[in-house]
């Protein structure tokens, strides 16, 4: 299943999204324009204002508010991942050199708040001040579970329950803000607004779980080969089997992250202890709830992608 098949129903609205975006984030100044032109030239699967524009059809009708929320959420998650790389001091992004990596930290961090304050101004022009009391509360989620996993990577003593709360607050906030937003373009309807926030929320928890199984199952994935682990932030595959271990062996696991070697034997560790097969029906627990979500709203082109975008996220190799 390719994202472009997913994406059939709104390829127009896809197209003039990318015009918006980049009309709203563009500048005349030189070095910011540079950068800005780098990472545009460099986006990825643009999986959330496609979530975006499929929602509100769910909805309703698509409207010029809903270009607003897919824009706005974009200039965001833009904003987190530019920070997000200063913070792991990570070097690259779905293949390509992070901007912290060629422009180093000083310029990364000024142009991801740069990004944040041309989507606060963007939506303040639109007077769209329901769009950004939601994106308020979720930029304030993925800070504080950011934060929270920092600190565990201190200890490497983290549990399911904080896991869960991290990947939430870090990642399914956004998607839940995501389904919200669109809805709320298209419909007054609270019950609506609601059902389609738990549709997010839900999606974004199977995602994480998702991308937390690369390295274990797909060394050829986008996502640096078991960047996690080196950066020692213990998921939920490693979580689990550290569970269903003796003291030794997780001691001994344990020393092998701390030290950052032998790390083919972490994975043949989790293997070995059901960590991927764990995973696996965590995930299909949480795309089995968005799934009975969608399937409340009446069939049309857009619900027909919704239930193919659940099966592109199980399914997806980066």
């Amino acid at each position: 299943m390719k994202l472009t098949n997913i994406q059939r129903p709104i390829n127009k609205e896809m197209y003039e999204f990318k015009r918006l975006l980049k009309k709203s984030i563009s500048t005349n100044n030189i070095i910011i324009d540079e950068i800005i032109n780098y990472i545009l030239r460099r986006k990825g699967k643009q999986i959330r204002p496609t979530i975006v524009f499929l929602s509100a059809g769910l909805c309703g009708k698509i409207t010029l508010s809903t270009y607003r929320a897919a824009v706005l959420i974009e200039i965001l998650h833009t904003a987190t991942l530019v920070h997000d790389d200063v913070v792991d001091e990570s070097n690259f992004r779905r293949g390509y050199f992070s901007i912290n990596a060629i422009w180093k930290n000083k310029y990364s961090v000024l142009v991801g708040d740069y990004l944040l304050s041309s989507g606060l101004i963007y939506s303040l022009k639109n007077d769209d001040f329901n769009f950004l009391k939601i994106l308020s509360e979720s930029v304030k989620q993925i800070s504080e579970g950011e934060i929270t996993q920092m600190k565990k990577t201190k200890t490497l003593d983290i549990d399911e329950i904080t896991y869960f709360e991290i990947i939430r607050k870090k990642t399914a906030s956004l998607f839940a803000s995501c389904c919200e937003m669109a809805a709320l373009s298209t419909s007054s309807e609270l019950k609506t607004i609601k059902i389609m926030r738990n549709f997010g929320l839900n999606l974004g928890l199977a995602f994480q779980i998702r991308d937390d199984l690369f390295g274990y199952v797909d060394s050829n994935s986008g996502k640096p080969f078991l960047n996690d682990i080196l950066e020692k932030k213990i998921t939920l595959p490693l979580i689990y089997s550290l569970k269903k271990s003796n003291k030794s062996e997780k001691k001994k696991i344990l020393d092998l992250i701390k030290d950052k070697t032998n790390l083919d034997l972490v994975i043949d560790f989790v293997k070995r202890k059901g960590g991927v097969e764990y995973c696996n029906s965590k995930m299909n627990q949480y795309i089995k709830n968005a799934e009975n979500i969608i399937n409340k709203f009446p069939s049309s082109e857009y619900k027909l992608s919704l239930i193919k975008l659940l099966e592109f996220i199980v399914n997806r190799k980066k």
